[in-house]
């Protein structure tokens, strides 16, 4: 099978489940091979791969929120399955910072910052100087809408480290789309993972405030990834795209 992405070998981390699993579905729908990174779920990214056959390059295991992480998961990446061509941050938490608790506050800002901030700009730095020496590459990251428009009252710190990412893919992006070293972000709301809000009373509150009247299917956002992962609009780099049924419209 060829596609759009025949050729390209992408990284798509946190992929064993959720919107990652879909995103490295879609791109292997496409012709994509794909790195499926894990943290703790070897046996589900092990799953993922024997679903996508000749379009999975391996699985790898990488904890995210230690120290240095992106950089090292982007090195032993190329180590094992060979020259990348593409990256997907997707990988994120989503943790609690009340402001009436010192430590779940102190716990969520530190966790958040290692693996929703630094880990995923520690892995953009890795790619973008592996890509100028090759004369280009492609990079997807995967924000969130609270970026823009904040979050709930205990979720300060996810907002924040969310739009820190979407100012730092802005910025690398200006910086180096003249080399070829594409860079995009996206921004859902919430999407059918188990990040989703279950309760009854949530899930009635989540949904009520979005016009669609439904919450983000993950793959939706495997098919905007792949799609800007082929490169068919680079005049797209620096884009943040919002998926989220107009629950907020810039």
């Amino acid at each position: 099978m060829t596609g759009p992405l025949t050729g390209k070998r992408i990284l798509v981390t946190g992929a064993s489940r959720g919107a990652g699993r879909a995103i490295a579905a879609a791109c292997a729908a496409q012709g994509g091979q794909v790195v499926v990174h894990y943290n703790q779920q070897r046996d589900s990214a092990e799953a993922l791969a024997d679903e996508l056959g000749e379009f999975a390059l391996g699985v790898i295991g990488h904890d995210l929120g230690k120290a240095d992480a992106g950089a090292h998961l982007w090195q032993e990446a190329e180590a094992q399955f060979g020259p990348l061509d593409a990256l997907v941050n997707n990988a994120g938490i989503y943790r609690a910072t009340p402001l009436n608790d010192d430590a779940q506050w102190g716990a969520g800002w530190s966790e958040q910052l290692a693996v929703n901030l630094r880990a995923p700009c520690d892995l953009m730095r890795a790619a973008i100087n592996t890509f100028r020496a090759r004369g280009g590459g492609s990079i997807v990251n995967i924000a969130s809408r609270a970026a823009y428009r904040g979050d709930g009252p205990d979720h300060a710190g996810y907002a924040a480290v969310k739009a820190g990412l979407v100012a730092a893919a802005k910025t690398l992006a200006r910086a180096h789309s003249g080399e070829g070293i594409l860079i995009y972000t996206l921004t859902p709301g919430w999407i059918e993972t188990d990040m989703a809000p279950s309760r009854v009373e949530a899930r009635r509150a989540a949904v009520a405030e979005i016009p669609l009247g439904a919450v983000a299917q993950p793959e939706e956002i495997g098919a905007v990834t792949a799609f800007l992962l082929t490169g068919a609009c680079p005049s797209a780099t620096g884009t943040v795209m919002d998926i989220n049924g107009a629950s907020y419209v810039r």
